[in-house]
């Protein structure tokens, strides 16, 4: 019997997440949406799509919380999108309502389910979300540092002109403007970028990843990225859901981990049916730690905002 994955939020990126989990086969999908119509015919959609895909996967949309009873995996997207000139850190309060509503709804109906948040600002979200789910730490799991690391990877490959493929990148921190991409732990087929590209040019490619979306925020004018978090978060649930054992940087709470107690943040992680499995930490520098530490901050502070 295939896993069940519910996806909270039909919008792009909810909608191109539930199509890359039916498309892959590995398990059925229920994408709910409060917007009448919008996730049954999104599900319908999909659902025609899958005999061409030759995909045996099941997909329902709905408006009916009781549908995600039973889920192994619930991701959230739902929320506010960002506009230009917003930051994540602008859809604090807004977010914090909708995040807490949907999981006091589901986590209930599905006690033993891996929780996946996606919506921005995501640490804080996720630690809305293990506050009012009561779930383990481990099981409830913030996306930022994939999808921050393979902007980092995509402008090294570009810079080298080299394949993606070979370009290995860690970035750690709050999914924000202060996320702290790791050069000394960033590699091109096993080689650190440290010695492959100058200072001057690997700074430039560490600022361009902090305002990754925000760049595509100003292009698109009328909202935000979803094709990169979109797989960015079936990299999470893939993961879970084949137990693979990957080691991946996600949010997780933090309790002395990297000398930080009681708060998100994103650490490389071992992901597998668990959820976090264990955390992995790095020695880190001078700079490294004074870049970790000042974006932890950030984060602390909008957990404060919301009285957690």
């Amino acid at each position: 019997m295939k896993k069940r994955v519910s996806v909270i939020g039909a919008g792009n990126v909810g909608a191109s997440l539930a199509q890359m989990i039916v498309h892959s086969g590995i398990a059925n999908v229920v994408l709910f949406d409060i917007a009448d119509g919008m996730p049954q015919g999104k599900a319908l959609d999909l659902s025609e799509a899958c005999p061409l895909w030759g995909s045996s996967s099941s997909i329902i949309g709905t408006n009916d919380y009781s549908h995600t009873e039973g889920s192994d995996v619930i991701v959230v997207t739902a929320g506010f999108p960002r506009k230009p000139g917003m930051s994540r850190d602008d859809l604090l309060h807004a977010n914090a309502k909708v995040v807490s509503a949907v999981v006091a709804n589901t986590a209930k109906l599905s006690p033993q389910a891996i929780i996946i948040i996606v919506t921005n600002p995501m640490d804080v979200m996720a630690q809305v979300s293990f506050k009012i789910s009561g779930f383990n730490p481990e099981r409830v799991i913030g996306m930022g540092g994939i999808l921050d690391s393979a902007r980092f990877r995509t402008f090294i490959a570009w810079e080298m002109g080299v394949s993606p493929e070979d370009v290995e990148a860690l970035v750690l921190g709050g999914h924000g403007d202060l996320m702290v991409p790791m050069p000394r732990f960033t590699t091109v087929k096993g080689i650190p970028i440290t010695e492959l590209i100058s200072k001057e040019r690997i700074d430039a490619l560490v600022e361009r990843t902090r305002h990754g979306g925000a760049e595509i925020v100003a292009l698109l004018k009328t909202g935000s990225a979803y094709y990169a978090p979109a797989a960015a978060t079936y990299q999470m649930v893939k993961a879970i859901i084949l137990n693979e054992h990957r080691l991946l940087p996600c949010a997780a709470y933090l309790n002395g981990k990297y000398r930080v107690n009681g708060v998100y943040t994103g650490v490389p992680v071992m992901l597998g049916s668990k959820g976090v499995e264990n955390i992995i930490e790095l020695k880190l520098n001078q700079q490294e730690r004074i870049y970790f530490e000042k974006s932890v901050t950030a984060v602390k502070s909008l957990v404060d905002k919301l009285n957690l």
